[in-house]
C-alpha cells in the first residue's frame, strides 16, 4: 500500500486534471488518490493530490485562495473565453493605453460579482455547464461574489491578428483571488469594458494556499516523488495543535480535551501527536476541543 501523504504535482499543458490522477495511481499502486480542484487542459501548474487517508485533508484544500499567472488577449473574443474556444468576435485594440487598461481592472479587484464561463464545469439541472453549451442549448449561469485580492499587469504585448489593422494587445498578469474565481471570466469581464473582447490565452496556478508550484514535481517524477506527511500538510493548512499522547488517544475515543481551547491556535486545526502523527482536526467546543474529524492512526504518518 502506498503512504499516506500529500503530493504536489506541476500539472502540463494538454492533459486533464483526472489524467493526472490516473497516472498517480499507476505510478504509486493505489487507486485511493483524490485532487483538490481541478486545472483546465489548456492551463499549467500546481495540482495537489491526496494518497490514500491523506485524501481526507482535501476537504481543508479545496476553498483556500489561489494565485494564478495567465496572458489576457485583448481584441479577439472566444465563445468559451480561452484560447481553446471559437473566434466570435475582433476588434483594433491597438490604440488602447495602458492606462485604460488599469483603470478597466481596477473594478475587477476587490469583493466582486462575476458571472462563471459558459464553458465552465458548474452543474446546472444536473448537467455540466460545459456540456450544455456544447450541445446548442443556451446556458445562463447566476453571477457569484468571489474576492480577488490581486489583479496586476506584468507586461504587455502588442502584435497584429488578421489583418495590418486588426490589433491586439496581450496582457500578462498575475491573479491572488478565493477559490471559485474563473481567470477566464476576467480575461473576458476586462475585453468587455475596454469594449474590445478579450480572452484567456495563457493559464498557470502557482498556488493554493500554503502549497507553491516551486515545489511541486513533474507528473514524469510521481513515482520517486517525496510526499508531505499529514501532519506537515494539515499544519500547513490550518495551524498545528501538540497534544499528549494520552490527549491523542482521547481524542481518537472520541473524548473532549476539557478546558484545552485556550491552547488551540485556531478552530478547526491540526491535532498532533509527540511521534508527529496526526490525530485528527480539532475544535473549539466552548471552553473544550472536539475532533471534528480523526485520522486512522495507519494513515497519521
Amino acid at each position: 500500500m502506498a503512504a499516506p501523504g500529500i503530493l504536489l504535482v506541476d500539472k502540463p499543458q494538454g492533459i486533464t486534471s483526472h489524467d493526472v490522477v490516473a497516472r498517480a495511481r499507476r505510478a504509486l499502486g493505489t487507486r485511493k488518490i483524490g485532487h483538490a480542484g481541478t486545472v483546465d487542459p489548456m492551463a499549467t501548474g500546481l495540482l495537489v493530490l491526496g494518497v490514500e487517508g491523506a485524501t481526507r485533508l482535501l476537504t481543508f484544500v479545496v476553498g483556500l485562495d489561489k494565485t494564478y499567472e495567465a496572458t489576457i488577449r485583448l481584441g479577439v473574443s472566444t465563445d468559451t473565453d480561452d484560447a481553446d474556444g471559437q473566434i466570435v468576435g475582433t476588434v483594433d485594440a491597438s490604440s488602447l493605453e495602458s492606462s485604460r487598461i488599469a483603470e478597466a481592472i481596477a473594478p475587477l479587484t476587490g469583493r466582486i460579482s462575476q458571472v462563471p464561463s459558459t464553458y465552465s464545469a458548474i452543474k446546472v439541472d444536473g448537467r455540466r455547464a460545459y456540456d450544455l453549451a456544447r450541445a446548442g442549448e443556451d446556458v445562463q449561469l447566476k453571477a457569484r461574489e468571489v474576492t480577488v485580492s490581486r489583479f496586476a499587469v506584468l507586461a504587455e504585448r502588442r502584435a497584429s491578428t488578421v489583418s495590418a489593422t486588426e490589433g491586439v494587445v496581450d496582457v500578462d498578469v498575475v491573479v491572488d483571488c478565493s477559490s471559485g474565481t474563473y481567470i477566464r471570466s476576467l480575461a473576458r469581464d476586462l475585453g468587455a469594458a475596454l469594449g474590445v473582447g478579450g480572452h484567456l490565452t495563457a493559464l498557470r496556478r502557482t498556488r493554493i494556499g500554503p502549497f507553491d508550484v516551486a515545489t511541486a514535481v513533474a507528473v514524469d517524477a510521481i513515482a520517486d516523488a517525496p510526499l508531505l506527511a499529514p501532519a506537515e500538510a494539515a499544519a500547513a493548512v490550518l495551524g498545528r495543535f501538540d497534544v499528549t499522547a494520552e490527549e491523542a488517544r482521547d481524542l481518537r475515543h472520541g473524548k473532549r480535551l476539557t478546558g484545552a481551547a485556550s491552547r488551540l491556535p485556531a478552530s478547526p486545526t491540526a491535532a498532533v501527536d509527540p511521534a508527529g502523527g496526526l490525530v485528527g482536526i480539532v475544535e473549539r467546543r466552548g471552553a473544550d476541543v472536539k475532533s471534528a474529524m480523526n485520522m486512522p492512526e495507519e494513515a497519521a504518518r
